[in-house]
């Protein structure tokens, strides 16, 4: 047995009147809370409007257990309305869960590993293992004993697909790019002249990510290129900053 017992730290996400298309279908304990608060906010606070982030709220959920008795299960939002499914159902299949509930797919996965592969596994899966496919099926695991009487459960933490890690990293190399050039330029202005060596050795100590002469001297390049500094006309080993 599930029973919803509000929301942890405002549900710090906030609030919209009802559910619209696209919007995860919340049981109705959750959305009387809402409702209460809402009021009570727009009453205090004319003008405003109030829309729920429930994918960044986490709230608390009483649960009874056949071997352990009645926890607290701290818990995000998407998990509390997955467990509560099971107040009603014995078993349910992903695509029914996905039906009853509307939560993305991906977070879905993630919520369900969360609550039925983790650590502490609230739900039961058939067939086991850590992965959560289509036709898998859930049931409230009957056999769960836990000794703490509050639980949290967290949340997997979702993996990069090929594509995204291939964003970050180009995010990342765009970013060291940018300290690369800032340091560059900050050391010269100070500095007014400096030879190759130098200015390379300033650069490995100030910079605390791993770098590659030649990725340094790309960036020397680039910033002779725009003008900032140019090489010395009495020694192409030095460096003159351009005020």
């Amino acid at each position: 047995t599930m029973m919803y017992d509000g929301a942890g730290g405002g549900q710090r996400g906030a609030a919209a009147a009802g559910q619209s298309k696209g919007d995860v279908i919340l049981p109705q304990e959750v959305l009387r809370f809402q409702e209460l608060f809402q009021d009570f906010y727009l009453k205090k606070h004319t003008g405003r409007r109030l829309r729920w982030q429930n994918a960044m709220g986490t709230c608390t959920l009483k649960a009874t257990f056949p071997k352990c008795g009645t926890k607290e299960l701290v818990v995000s939002v998407y998990q509390a309305v997955v467990l509560m499914l099971f107040n009603d159902s014995v078993t349910l299949s992903y695509e029914q869960i996905e039906e009853r509930t509307n939560i993305p797919k991906q977070e879905l996965a993630r919520t369900l590993q969360s609550l039925a592969c983790g650590k502490v596994r609230v739900l039961g899966k058939t067939p086991r293992g850590r992965d959560v496919e289509a036709g898998d099926m859930f049931a409230f695991n009957e056999e769960f004993n836990e000794k703490l009487f509050r639980i949290r459960i967290n949340q997997i933490q979702s993996k990069e697909t090929p594509e995204e890690n291939k964003e970050t990293n180009e995010k990342v190399m765009l970013d060291r790019q940018y300290q690369i050039d800032a340091a560059v330029v900050r050391i010269m202005k100070t500095r007014r002249t400096l030879s190759h060596s130098l200015l390379l050795n300033e650069l490995f100590t100030q910079l605390k990510f791993p770098l590659k002469s030649s990725d340094l001297k790309k960036r020397i390049e680039s910033l002779i290129d725009r003008e900032y500094i140019e090489r010395d006309s009495r020694s192409q080993d030095c460096y003159v900053y351009m005020a």
